[in-house]
């Protein structure tokens, strides 16, 4: 399976999108201030999808192209964590019940635990929610 062609071809749905691609990677731009780019890397053990500071590795290429789609859809949220302008953790989320729960995070290690901390929730509605 071409991934990147895969993902062009699902892509062709929706006019206007923007996107970014490599021999070995494809990255969708969000399409405002309130998404974030969501990124499929291909690697030598498989592949890498990430949602701005948060990543995941894949095995299998069905599964890394079921959680791209799930970035650039309504059904996922990204809680970016700020110490002052820095960002220095992301939370995958999704709706339970109408609720928001956290499925998995990133995070540095050294932050700057001293500056006032802020949260910011970005989400994709490229793709309804299913």
């Amino acid at each position: 399976m071409d991934i990147i062609a895969e993902i062009k071809a699902r892509l062709a749905k929706y006019p206007g999108t923007r996107f970014a691609e490599t021999p070995t990677s494809m990255e969708v731009l969000p399409q405002d201030a309130a998404g974030f780019p969501v990124t499929l890397y291909i690697t030598d053990a498989g592949f890498t999808v990430s949602f701005a500071g948060w990543h995941e590795d894949f095995a299998s290429p069905e599964e890394a192209l079921n959680c791209f789609a799930f970035g650039l859809s309504a059904a996922c949220r990204l809680c970016v964590v700020y110490r002052g302008a820095m960002p220095t953790k992301w939370i995958v989320e999704f709706q339970r019940d109408g609720t928001w729960v956290a499925d998995s995070e990133t995070g540095l290690i050294l932050i700057p635990f001293w500056l006032p901390r802020r949260i910011v929730y970005l989400q994709n509605r490229l793709l309804p929610a299913t």
